[in-house]
Parts: C-alpha cells; sequence; structure tokens
C-alpha cells in the first residue's frame, strides 16, 4: 500500500499505531451502590456520546472493608463480568504486599481477566511490584490483561522511568494523597488541595517526573483525585492545568460530578477540531509532504500532533468533521 492510500494513523504513527488510546476520564468507586450507579452511568453516557467515554475502575484497595477482602473481591467480580457490551471496566486490587493480593488476582482476574480493561496495582515502588504483580496475572491465566500501576511515594517517583517502561505497564497513575503524606508532614496539607497540589515544587516536581515517565515509553499518565468534589469549578480548574500545562493525558474522577469536567478539560475544542482536520486532510492531498496552512509551515512532526488532537476528539465524543469521521471510521473498520 503506497502512503497516499494509507491511513494516517498507519503513515504518522508508524510501530506505535496499534497503540491504545485510554479514555480520559478513569472513576473510582468501592462501594456496592455506588459502583452498580458508576456502570450504569457508564452506559448512559456511552449511547449518548457514541462510545466509551470514561472508564469504571471498580475498587477493592478503598472499598473492601477490613476481614471481607474475599468477598468483595467476588462483588466486584460479579459486577465486572455483568457491565453492559463494550464497557471498559477496571479493578484496583490491593498492594502486593498486601495479603490480600493473591486472592484478589486469583479471584478478579482469574474468573474476569477476559472481560477486564485493566487491573491497577497500587502503591507500586520499583519494577519488581511490577514483576511480582505480572506473575500473579500470569499464574491466573490473566496473560494479556494491561497493567495500571499507583506511583504513591517519593521512591516510588524516583523509579518511575523503570516502572513505565516494563511492557505490561500500561498507565501509570500519581497518588497524591499518599505522597504528601510520605513526607510525614513537610509538605502542608495545602498540598493536597485542588489549587496547592500545583504550587508545591515537591508535588509539581513528582507530576511532572511521572508524566515525563510515561510519555518516554509511550505509557499514559494518569492525573489525580481532587477532592473537593462538590467543587466543579475547582474541578473544572485543575483538570484544564493537568491536560494544558502538566502533560497528563487521562484523570481521576471519584465522584459522578467529576466525569464531565473532565471529558470537557481533556477534550479539543471546536477550532482545534477544525484546524486539526484540515491539516491533516492537506497533508493527505499532498502525500504527505510538507505543506504551508494559514502561513505557517507544516510536516510530519506537526501532522503527528495533529493526529492526536483528533485521537483526542474522538475518544472524549466530539462532533467531527465528515472527513475525520471516515478516518475513525475507517480506523475501526
Amino acid at each position: 500500500m503506497s502512503e497516499s492510500a494509507a491511513h494516517p494513523r498507519e503513515v504518522l504513527l508508524g510501530a506505535q499505531a496499534g497503540g491504545v488510546v485510554l479514555p480520559v476520564c478513569d472513576h473510582y468507586s468501592g462501594v456496592e451502590a455506588r459502583m452498580r450507579k458508576s456502570l450504569a452511568l457508564q452506559a448512559e453516557m456511552a449511547q449518548e456520546f457514541g462510545a466509551c467515554v470514561f472508564d469504571v475502575t471498580l475498587d477493592c484497595e478503598d472499598g473492601a472493608p477490613v476481614g471481607g477482602e474475599a468477598e468483595h473481591a467476588a462483588l466486584v467480580t460479579e459486577l465486572a463480568l455483568a457491565a453492559a457490551p463494550g464497557m471498559r471496566v477496571g479493578v484496583r486490587v490491593h498492594p502486593v504486599d498486601h495479603p490480600a493480593f493473591a486472592g484478589d488476582v486469583v479471584t478478579i482476574a482469574g474468573r474476569a481477566g477476559h472481560r477486564l480493561s485493566h487491573l491497577m496495582v497500587p502503591k507500586v515502588e520499583s519494577a519488581a511490584d511490577v514483576r511480582e504483580a505480572v506473575q500473579a496475572l500470569n499464574a491466573a491465566g490473566a496473560e494479556a490483561l494491561p497493567l495500571h500501576v499507583l506511583i504513591e511515594s517519593p521512591f516510588a517517583v524516583h523509579q518511575a522511568f523503570e516502572i513505565a517502561s516494563h511492557p505490561r505497564v500500561q498507565s501509570l497513575s500519581f497518588g497524591l494523597m499518599d505522597f504528601v503524606s510520605a513526607h510525614g508532614g513537610a509538605i502542608p496539607a495545602e498540598g493536597m488541595g485542588a489549587a496547592g497540589q500545583f504550587t508545591h515544587p515537591l508535588v509539581v516536581r513528582a507530576k511532572l517526573e511521572i508524566a515525563s515517565a510515561a510519555h518516554a515509553h509511550g505509557k499514559v499518565p494518569s492525573h489525580c483525585v481532587v477532592t473537593e468534589f462538590n467543587d466543579v469549578d475547582a474541578m473544572r480548574g485543575a483538570a484544564k492545568k493537568a491536560a494544558r500545562e502538566f502533560g497528563y493525558t487521562r484523570m481521576w474522577s471519584i465522584h459522578p460530578n467529576q466525569i464531565r469536567p473532565i471529558l470537557e478539560a481533556f477534550a479539543p475544542d471546536e477550532r482545534q477540531i477544525q484546524m486539526a482536520t484540515k491539516i491533516i486532510a492537506s497533508a493527505a492531498a499532498a502525500d504527505w509532504a510538507p505543506v504551508s496552512f494559514d502561513g505557517t509551515l507544516h510536516d510530519r512532526a506537526s501532522y503527528r500532533h495533529f493526529w492526536h488532537v483528533l485521537s483526542r476528539a474522538h475518544a472524549t465524543g466530539r462532533a467531527l468533521p465528515p472527513e475525520a469521521q471516515a478516518w475513525f471510521a475507517a480506523a475501526s473498520s
């Protein structure tokens, strides 16, 4: 196939063309009633947007009552298996050094691994923890299940590049609350807030290290929570900063009120979508040679950027011009 006839994704991303594009929002819930509501909302919004626009991650680490870990693992397994077709459902298990970890993996990955979009492992400190998790998944028969990992300590931040290099790791998340707590009071409580987490130097440094490590290895950096879940303006502001200034392409939600602000903040606007469509269309018409657009020279480096803009628009359910719709219809066919 000539380049002029090839799909833009194949031309511009090459060997990366098969890489996964994750929804920009990862919604967490661990109480049974909230987990069921989250799954119902996911299916409703998929109907609204025409795509599954956020992941639901069912939580064992914070959701399971002490002493009831096995029962909670069985519950989230049944919920995952009963999710609507086409919906992306993951599970956060206990850390690898927790007594419940092995049982979580056997029950959840062993029974529902084929149905899960990912398994989130919290409190990952090193690549050794990743290897231990992978061995447990493989032993449970979930060899293809991607790992998402949660980096929550200063030491883990130092190991972020090595952690991100493991081929089973698909996404790195930043655990803000535990990271701040790990500093023994050296970071004030404001460092956990919607505003303070973007100004304290140690927190800012950790966020940038994790984002950089993820991008260096082609993984997805996922931004931490905003605990002021009833403050939509705070949520919207934090999401915009994460997406536009800190290099994150995904963000956690811990309340249904946070999902739409995350989608809005991480989605390209109408002007960006129109520009990206015109530039990619011009590039394809020129057989991917450099083109001039509104007095600016563009080549394959900028073409890749604008293709990512369109991919993000598609993943967030934004309306696309007819030309772009055709590209994504072809990509999924």
